[in-house]
Order: structure tokens, then sequence, then C-alpha cells
């Protein structure tokens, strides 16, 4: 098949269009600004500077060696030494590296003109070298400071030596002006907190520990007005006692600094080639920067019956162009160990909070855990793009439906042949041949996109021959998910450009999973759990999971201790029976609304401000106040809870769906009956992430996703994914059970905590029956409690358990008291209890009435 060459053929000008004026030339002005923003430009007047402070540094030394002669000379004005042959310099630097010495030194500032040479090195470097370290405005600090301390504590301390050369003219004029106003005591005492203050600009006080109340002169630290710490978060001197141990800034930098190395290395990605129909190579065609590789290929049509308009004429161009050596390379560094693994433990309450230092030798899972499937290349040949594109064209034409252009974008299970129809087309002729252009294919799942969303084309969906596995690997090493700064990011797969997608749960911020059995549910479900595992430490992240099959999550209960979270007397923290389901799903609701309280009480919006907050130690412990840990609720058969436990189950489902985002709480639910029944209106309204795996019907898909689309789907992970306004195919990564169980035994054989991360207690109040109030079994903190009810008229346990510091067993056994004796009224669900008491007056009178029947008695 002949190969043409997108290449450009004329560099001629072209006019512009009509109704279109040329560009304007650039003005003087803005043109010398293009010129010293060029980075060739600033390294070259980097480079200057720098050989000029050394030039002046060799200068300013010479001339304090060879002061004596040399003076005699500067007698006569500076063009005249300059200029005249007869005039003798001993500078190594020659006449103008004296003249500068002489006029910068003694006529000058003295020996602190040397602080000049070493700002003007600093930005040297930072222009030559934007990555470096350089310390240009704490230099600029330090310079400052000491160009006014130095010349003036030399004229104070040493005004005759080497003949006023140490503090400069501009030295002793300062010192004279301060003994005129201050006179010679307060001089000293000045001078001294002009050092003190330059200390504190240098960090003296640093190298021996020694803490001073922490200021800033300038009011600058970078780019605001706060003391920033090595990781950009500000820097705050907290006022509670408490001892935690603080991330040491050197591992700080060196973590900076590998990150960096990190991200230059990416991904390297092979050059696309394509082949003839043999086993031979051809060369590559002109490849754009920073775009896919695009062949044009002549389509060769054959001659048929009737003459075709347009069979000889079309543009066909293939993205992504694959041949056997193909290959993405997978990236085979680790990934990045987190800072606490390598920290040097210090005491302190200047840093930030870190909660990895709970588990501070915790060491993320490597990929060699996982398995390789395949080259991770796409297995589709030149001549099988080229005979769909001929069928697709010749379909299209014998409806008289004209194209101008083809272009196919290959993925690991379908290629996506985008086409730009001529000018009159209408769209909904196209649409309505999807089952013509499946004949003539004779392919399964042919999916039609008319029009593409935000592209102007129309899309045609159709399956490989030799479809791909994506292995979960090669997600995982990606430079997208390695490099990415989400709170909560998953990898799903590929897309059918062949792109590795990942998402952010917090974004999302709930799943919906629906699919036929044996589509790849459990698989999906497994995907985004590993991508969590492998990106969050113990202490940052927790699964409440729930299994009816109870075969398919009991996987994960290896890193019970790590990862997971269940109620406090539950033995299994893998939740499989749906009375415990019901219990768990109340105490997450009870989490949530202790969770807002907090947040209400900091006086923040969401988790991340809350636990940035708490980092910084704004937040007071002895309060309450705790670091957060996001918690991931999933669900793998929820059919099964719905027929069993019905509203029960739905109603605090759709409360944690409604509300609990902010707090940190997303729910993954995955189901196989796609039913309205089950999936209902109010489950769909906050599950605005839909993932759908293949169904039976268009029914279902709509059920879904309120679109068709899923029953053209072809099964073995191939996915739609919806996020209200985009709907995007991906082929799930297959992860297998193996590779699960390397997984979890690698986790769980490392040091955990003593158990799974405990939720709040939550006992079923209706079946509970309230005894008769005694009196003389009431708790010490019972008055206490119905004044805090009375004052707030709230009835709720988790409000007695922040006022009073006190668990949640306690805080039931007092509610119970006070419904005993007619404080507060009984249990009504998630709502709070009736407060039946409505002032303090009457709680105290009601307070004694009782005392004095007790004591009557």
């Amino acid at each position: 098949m002949p190969v043409k060459s997108n290449v450009l053929k004329t560099n001629k000008l072209k006019e512009p269009p009509p109704g279109q004026k040329r560009r304007k030339k650039s003005t003087p002005v803005k043109s010398r600004k293009r010129f010293f923003n060029r980075r060739q430009v600033q390294q070259v007047f980097g480079l200057f500077i720098i050989l000029l402070s050394i030039f002046l540094g060799i200068a300013y030394g010479s001339y304090l060696d060879t002061w004596k002669p040399e003076d005699t000379v500067f007698n006569m004005k500076v063009w005249d030494i300059l200029t005249s042959g007869n005039v003798t310099v001993h500078n190594l630097m020659g006449k103008l590296g004296a003249v500068s010495a002489y006029y910068s030194i003694k006529k000058g500032f003295g020996v602190a003109a040397y602080l000049f040479l070493f700002f003007f090195l600093m930005a040297g470097i930072k222009l030559l070298l934007p990555k470096s370290n350089a310390p240009v405005w704490k230099t600029f600090q330090i310079v400052l400071i000491g160009i006014l301390w130095f010349p003036a504590t030399f004229a104070y301390v040493m005004p005759n030596v080497m003949d006023g050369i140490f503090p400069g003219t501009f030295g002793i004029f300062v010192e004279n002006w301060l003994v005129n106003y201050l006179g010679k005591p307060g001089t000293g005492l000045i001078l001294f907190f002009v050092l003190i203050v330059f200390l504190i600009v240098i960090g003296f006080f640093t190298l021996f520990n020694f803490k001073i109340p922490s200021f800033k002169l300038f009011g600058r630290n970078g780019k605001n007005g706060k003391e920033k710490n090595g990781n950009g978060k500000q820097r705050r001197e907290d006022k509670y006692n408490v001892e935690e141990y603080a991330v040491d800034e050197e591992d700080e930098d060196d973590d900076d600094e590998n990150e960096k190395i990190r991200k230059d290395k990416g991904i390297n990605s092979m050059i696309g080639k394509k082949t003839n129909g043999t086993n031979k190579v051809l060369p590559n065609p002109l490849q754009k920067s920073g775009s896919p590789n695009v062949i044009e290929l002549d389509p060769g049509i054959p001659v048929r019956e009737r003459p075709l308009k347009n069979s000889g004429s079309v543009d066909f161009t293939i993205e992504n162009p694959t041949d056997i050596s193909d290959t993405q390379q997978v990236k085979k560094e680790e990934p990045p160990k987190p800072t606490s693994t390598t920290i040097k433990s210090r005491y302190g309450v200047e840093s930030l909070y870190d909660p990895r230092l709970d588990l501070p030798h915790y060491q993320f899972p490597t990929f060699d855990l996982l398995n390789d499937y395949g080259s991770d290349k796409v297995n589709v040949r030149n001549e099988e793009l080229i005979a769909n594109k001929q069928k697709i064209v010749e379909t299209l034409n014998h409806y008289s439906i004209d194209i101008e252009k083809i272009k196919a974008t290959i993925g690991p299970t379908v290629t996506l042949y985008e086409i730009i129809p001529a000018p009159g087309i209408r769209i909904s002729r196209i649409r309505n041949l999807e089952d013509d252009i499946a004949l003539s294919l004779s392919a399964l799942g042919i999916r039609i996109i008319a029009p593409i969303p935000g592209k102007g084309t129309v899309g045609i969906e159709v399956p490989n021959q030799n479809p791909d596995i994506v292995s979960m690997k090669s997600i995982l090493a990606s430079e997208k998910f390695q490099e990415s700064k989400a709170e909560l990011p998953f990898g799903m797969g590929k897309t059918v450009s062949n792109e590795v997608f990942i998402a952010d749960l917090t974004k999302m911020p709930h799943i919906l999973m629906a699919g036929a059995t044996g589509q790849g549910k459990s698989v999906g479900l497994n995907a985004v759990i590993t991508s969590l595992l492998y990106k969050k430490h113990p202490a940052e992240l927790k699964f409440v999971m729930v299994d009816p099959k109870k075969v398919e999550l009991t996987l994960f209960s290896k890193i019970e201790r790590h990862y997971l979270a269940k109620l406090p007397d539950s033995e299994e923290a893998i939740i499989t029976d749906t009375r415990k389901v019901v219990r768990t799903l109340n105490s997450l609701g009870i989490e949530m609304d202790t969770r807002y309280e907090l947040l209400k009480d900091a006086q923040v919006r969401n988790i991340k401000e809350y636990n940035s907050k708490f980092l910084e130690r704004k937040l007071n412990p002895t309060e309450g106040h705790h670091f957060m840990p996001y918690i991931v609720l999933v669900i793998d058969e929820f059919a099964d809870l719905i027929m069993t436990a019905g509203k029960e189950i739905e109603i605090p489902l759709t409360r944690l769906a409604q509300l609990a985002r902010a707090v940190g709480i997303h729910l993954i639910i995955a189901t196989q009956r796609p039913s309205v029944n089950i999936i209902t209106g109010s489950i769909k309204a906050n599950f605005p992430a839909r993932v759908a795996f293949r169904v039976i019907s268009k029914v279902d898909s709509r059920t879904i996703l309120d679109s068709p689309g899923a029953d053209q789907l072809i099964g073995r992970g191939d996915m739609l994914l919806s996020t209200g306004s985009d709907l995007i195919r991906l082929q799930c990564a297959f992860i297998d059970t193996p590779e699960i169980d390397r997984l979890t035994e690698f986790i769980g054989s490392q040091r955990a905590y003593p158990d799974a991360y405990h939720l709040p207690e939550f006992s079923d109040e209706q079946d509970e029956h309230i005894t008769e109030f005694d009196p003389s079994e009431k708790d010490q903190l019972f008055e206490d409690s119905a004044r805090i009810l009375v004052q707030t008229q709230q009835g709720s346990t988790s409000l007695l358990q922040r006022k009073l510091k006190i668990g949640y067993n306690r805080a039931g056994r007092i509610i119970d008291q006070l419904e005993g004796a007619g404080i507060v009224g009984p249990f009504e669900g998630s709502k709070a209890r009736e407060v039946l008491i409505k002032t303090e007056l009457d709680l105290e009178q009601f307070l004694k009435n009782m005392d004095n029947n007790f004591n009557g008695k």
C-alpha cells in the first residue's frame, strides 16, 4: 500500500482569509520585553554577574593587602587614574579593580562591601540555573541588615584600624549620627539589637535548637507574609504543650529533590511503526511535536458496481499506529516512599503534625507484586484498519452520505473511527445506520457517537479482532498516576485512545457500578481499592467493606488492622450479615454527624481544610479534634441488601450519599441487577458518577446511565463511565486473585495498628425497652448532661460525647436515664430526640423535686 507523508510543501506566506486582518507586528517595547525574557539572555546575564562578583572579590582582597601605597594615587581624579600612563597600581585586577575597591571599601561600606558580592553571586546562580536552590531572598535580607550593622559596628569598636578601611566612610557617618542622637550607650544597645535580628534572619539559633518567638522583620517570606516550612504550608507556634515527632528539614529537602528527579524521568514511549502487511518495517512518517503519530494512507478502494462520489478522495489518518514492536514502556521505578519512613525524629511543636508517624516504618506496595499481561501493546494491523475504513465508507455511500475525512484512533479494545461528514449531511442519518454498519463489518457492539462532544465529528467505535488486556501494573506505574496530586486518585483503565485514565474519588464523590454477571464489576472494585492502597498511607484512609456474597472482598481481610474499619463489637471487618450492615450504615451516620460538628467548631467547610488546619496545629486535641482519615464504603452486591432489608438500608445510605462527601466519607456500590426497584431515584440522584459494564437490554442501560450504550459493550471489562455531562468508554484494568493475595500479604505482614479502625457504637434503640428510672443509679454527669441538652434543645448522644468528653456507651446510658426521667423524648431514628423541658429554670425545679422525692423515700 503506498504511503504518503503529510509534509508541508511550501513555505510561502498565505494571505489572510477574507474578513480577517493580518496580525500586527510587535511594538519595540514588547519586542525588548520578549528579548529580556528569553532563557538564553537570562543565562548570559547570570554568567556575567557571577564573573563580575569573582572579579570584584579578587580586587577587594588585593586592595586590603596594598592599600597603603595605593591610597596616595587616589589624590588624582578617577578619569586621570584610568587614562594616565604614568600612574601605577599594585592591585591584581589593575586600575579598574583598584578604583572599584577604593570607592567600595574605604569610601563606601568598608569590608561589608563583600556582602554585595555574595548577593550578586546568588542572583547570578539563580539566573544561570533556575532549578537551583540559591536563596536569593534570604541573601537579600542578610545583605540589607549586614550592610547597616557591620560598618556602624566597626566604626563604634575600631574606627581607626587600617586608616578607617574596616568601617568605611558610610560606617563612620552612621556611627556619628547614632552617637549624636543616642549617645555612646544607646548606640551600643541599638547595635546589639540589630545583631540579634541579624542572627534570627540567618537562622543562627536553629543550629543550637534554641527557641525564640517566631517573627519576620520584613513581613515576607517567599510570596506571602507568613513564614513557611519546607512543605509550603504555614508554620505556627502551637499554644498547646503537646509533644510530637517533627519532620527533619534535611529529609524534606532530599524528598523534594527525589520528587524532582522522578518527574524529570517520566515514562518513555516508543515511536510507532507501521508495516506493509509483511514483517518488514517501513520508515516512520513526519511526526508533529507534542501530538500522536499520524499516518496518511491511500485508501485504495476498489471499483464497485456503482460509482461512489468520494471513495477515492477520502483522507484517512491513523493515530497510535502499531506493530508487534509497538509498546508503551512500563515505568519501573518504585512508588515514592513516604517521608515518614526516612525522617529523623525530634520533639517539638514548631513543626507540622504528621499522622504517618503512627506507623513510621510502613512500606508502600511495590510493582513486582502485580503481573504483566502481554507487552502492553495494541494488536491492530493496518490491514484491519483499512478494511474497516473501506466498509464504513462503502456503507455510507450506499445511502448517499458523503464524508470528507476519517481518522482512526486505536485503543486496547475498540478502535474509534472519527468521520467528518460533507456539508449538508444530517447527523441523524448516520446515527440511524448503526445496524447497517455493524452488518457490513460483521462485528459485535458497534456504537455510534453522533456527534463527539467538543470535536464536531461523528464517532464509530468498532471492536478490535484481538482485544488486549490492560494490566493494573501498567496503570499504577504510569507517570500520570505517579504524579497525580488528587486526594484519592484511582486508575480504572485506558480510554479508546489508549491513554491511562485517572480520576479523583473526592470529586465524584460516589460511584455506582452496575452490569450483568461476569462482566467485570468485582475486578473494577478491586482496581479502585488497589489504586488507593498504592497511594494512601493507612493513617489517611480506611475502608468499610460489605460483601453479601462472602467471597469477593474477603481477600482484603489480611489488611484489617491497616486499612479496614468496623464496629467495636464486630469480630470480622468484612461485613456479610445484613443486620450488621444496617448497624454499620447508622454508625457511619453518627460518624458523619460527629465530623460535621468538628468542622463547625473548626470553622471550615470540608475535610481537606480541617486536616490542613489540624496538621498546622491550629486545633486543640484536648477539645476532641483529631486527624480525620478518609472512609470509603464498598458494597459489592447492593441488590441483595435491598431485597432483604429494604428501607432500613436505603434511608441511611441515601443520607450518607447526600451529606457525607464534605467530611471524607465516600461510597462505591456495585450491583448486577440494574432495575428501578434496586437503583431507585433517590440513589441515582446522589450518585452522579456511574460505571456501566455490559448489560442485556437498553432498559438496563438507561437505568444506569440515563442513556443507551451499555448494551453495545463487548464485555470482559469494557465499560462506560458517566460523570454527569460526559460519557467515557474505558477498558478496565485487570487484576487477578493471586495479585491481590500477594498485595494483601505484603501489607498485612508489616507492623499494624492494635486493631481495626473503630466506628462509633450504634444500638438499635427501637428494640430496647427503657426501664423505669431509678435516681439512686443515675450517672454522676446526669445533671450536667440535662443542663447541656436543655440549653441546646438537642437530645443527641454525640453532643454529650463532645461536650463531656466521654465515650459512646456512657453517653448512651445517660440518654436512657434522661428519657426514663422524662427530660428527653423517645428515639426518633436519625433525628435528635425531643427535649421535653424547655428552660433551665424548669430543669432546676425538676431536678430539685426529683431529689426531694428520692430523699423522702
